[in-house]
């Protein structure tokens, strides 16, 4: 089976197991249209089940295609780069360029820069808090799920890493978040009027970061 949309072909792959009891549709990365069902689902209900749900998968194709381009290239600070490599050890910015040896650590290039940037906008961020909140320890690392947590108890912010890769303003919503958990610990309406006040457009980036 095969999709159109717009004049792209996309390949529809019908998946059934035994111990499925419903019928569930996703875009792989690659792009292709997995259906996973039972063995008793026939094609007219599948074929039905795709047209009726089309408009949804076109914006499942699109979130896929954004991120296949978004994994090709160098990305720092919401800006992309073309990657050019050469024998230079060092990391080097042009005109939407970026200059890196083949060799180079690209993590800890990362890393050397948050802990100078994301420390920066812990500070500023902080220092808008009216309510006093103890200063917290940031930590760095690398994340799957999340793009900050708080510990209460020890009063550790940790920032996913990948938050380097995207415009500040995201970098302080995620700070703003946090910083607010060591005041509520919840996710009350008290925790996000506290949120408001210290970011007030913070609902507007944490619908863009559903989409990353």
């Amino acid at each position: 089976m095969k999709l159109n949309v717009d004049g792209k072909t996309y390949d529809i792959v019908i998946e059934r197991k035994s111990t499925t009891r419903n019928t569930y549709i996703r875009v792989k990365p690659d792009l292709t249209i997995l259906v996973t069902t039972n063995k008793f689902t026939t094609t007219k209900t599948i074929t039905n089940l795709i047209e009726e749900n089309y408009e949804k998968l076109i914006k499942m194709i699109e979130v896929q295609e954004k991120k296949k381009e978004n994994n090709d290239g160098f990305f720092y600070l919401g800006h992309r780069y073309d990657i050019v490599y050469v024998d230079s050890p060092n990391i080097e910015f042009g005109t939407n360029k970026v200059f890196i040896n083949r060799n180079s650590d690209i993590n800890k290039w990362y890393k050397n820069q948050a802990k100078e940037l994301f420390l920066e906008h812990l500070n500023t961020q902080y220092n808008k808090f009216t309510k006093r909140i103890p200063y917290p320890e940031l930590k760095i690392r690398k994340m799957t799920s999340r793009w900050g947590v708080c510990n209460i108890k020890t009063k550790v912010i940790t920032l996913n890493l990948e938050l380097i890769k995207r415009d500040t303003k995201y970098l302080d919503y995620v700070i703003v978040h946090e910083l607010s958990h060591l005041i509520h610990g919840d996710h009350s309406d008290r925790f996000w009027a506290l949120v408001e006040d210290n970011m007030p457009d913070y609902k507007k980036y944490r619908k863009e970061m559903k989409e990353f």
